[in-house]
This record gives C-alpha cells, structure tokens and sequence, in this order.
C-alpha cells in the first residue's frame, strides 16, 4: 500500500505544524529573560552615553552604579517618594488615561498626544555624591517618526551636557543624522533654558559661531531635514516647559537636587 495517501500527507503536516509551533513557543518564552536583559542593558548604555559617562573598558553595569534614579511629578516638580522609579516604565503610563493626561493642540508642541503625569529623572553622581548630571527622557515628533532619547544637563539644570537618540525612523543620511556624533557634538554648552527659566533651545539655518546672535540657545539645523529639525527644538521647548521638567528644574535651581 502506497504511503502517499491524502490522510498520511495531511497528518505529517499536521505533526510538523505543532512540533515548530512548541519549539517556536519554547523559544520565545526561554529567550525572554535575556531579551528583557539585553533592552535594560542598551537602555543603561544610551544614557550613559547622553551624559558622557560611557568610558572604554568599563563596564555599563558598573558605570550605572552611580547612577540614582528618581521620580518626578510633572505638576510640581517634586520627587515622588511612594512608587519605585526603577519598575515605572514613564512610556506605558503616558498611553494609560489614568496615569497621564490629553495636551491640546496648543499645548502639544511635541506631537506627543499625551503627557505621563510622572516623569523619570537619572542623577549621576561623582566618587563623593555630588550629582553631575541631570539626564531626562525626551520624546517628540520629526519627520516620519517620534524620536525617543536622552537630554543629560550640567548640575546646574540649565547647561546641555549631551544629548543622544535612541530610537527614530528618520530618513538616513537626513533626518537620520540626529545620530552623527559630530552633530550631537555640537550640543554641549547649550542653554537648555533662558536666565528667567523658560525653554531656550532654537533651530538655526546655517551654522551657529561664536558671533551668532544668542547662540548659546541655538543649534545648527540638519541640511535637508528642517521639519525634523524643528521636531526636535520643539521636543525640546515642550520638555523644558511647564508640562514638562520645567517645574523640576526650576526647583533644582532653587534649592538643589
């Protein structure tokens, strides 16, 4: 009797399906672990990077031990002492109605739709505790795409000490170019915000010298993406504002972090 019947042709079929389905499975949920890993260990090392704090030869692990964690509420600018800023993903809270709130079309500078109502802040610190930057998590709209990153500022929550983007979808070789590291260069020593505190960062067409006019607020726009380099002054002005670290910021001023 032949062995290429329909039933014994189906039925084979059937056993290969379910056997690549469990080691699919099987994969998934044992490789899980390291994943999850894996995206705590880039995320460490994107701000690190921000800050300047990526040092050759040492670890990120190690690097990340001076980094304190804390949690931030947008309104008033005061740490928030009764939730754990290290399990707070400040990205799922911004989609959950209950813990963030709809910006208007006046308000949503950023494009960002909603606003976490708590906000996530890195201090790092030197050898004898004194914090030497402040990095933030900001978010907002380009060209095609939100671009995700890190703003790490001097102590004194004013300075821009660095600046890096770790997730877009801008086009390469022109809104993709918020990843040249000479651009990102050009970051530092920037105003974050103007002397009576409010969002300072400009967009400038051409490149800011030293005789530029207010250049300490201004950084050069990316040639042949003006629409993502307006994405990101505007990401810029909303987090530096009132419905972003603004009030924090203002409050670090006044009385230190």
């Amino acid at each position: 009797m032949s062995n290429d019947t329909v039933g014994k042709t189906l039925t084979v079929t059937f056993l290969l399906c379910v056997v690549c389905s469990v080691m699919v499975s099987l994969s998934v949920v044992l490789l899980k672990p390291k994943q999850l890993e894996n995206k705590e260990l880039d995320r460490k090392k994107n701000i690190l990077a921000a800050a300047g704090l990526l040092k050759p030869g040492v670890p990120v692990a190690d690097a990340f031990k001076k980094i304190d964690i804390r949690l931030v509420d947008f309104d008033t600018g005061e740490y928030v002492e009764d939730r754990d800023p290290a399990t707070y993903d400040q990205r799922r809270a911004a989609a959950d109605p209950d813990q963030s709130i709809r910006l208007t079309s006046a308000q949503d500078v950023a494009s960002i739709k909603r606003r976490a109502n708590q906000g996530v802040v890195y201090l790092a610190k030197n050898d004898s505790g004194e914090v030497t930057r402040i990095i933030l998590p900001v978010k907002g709209y380009g060209l095609w795409s939100t671009l995700y990153g890190f703003l790490a500022l001097e102590s004194d929550a004013v300075t821009v000490a660095g600046l890096g983007f770790y997730e877009h979808a801008e086009t390469p070789g022109l809104g993709g170019e918020v990843d040249n590291p000479n651009w990102k260069a050009q970051w530092r020593g920037k105003k974050f915000l103007t002397d009576q505190g409010d969002p300072a960062i400009r967009m400038y067409k051409g490149s800011v010298t030293a005789s530029t006019p207010e250049g300490e607020y201004k950084f050069d726009a990316l040639s042949g993406a003006t629409l993502t380099s307006r994405g990101v002054e505007n990401l810029m002005r909303f987090w530096a504002g009132d419905l972003g670290y603004g009030p924090y910021l203002k409050r670090v001023q006044e009385k230190g972090v």
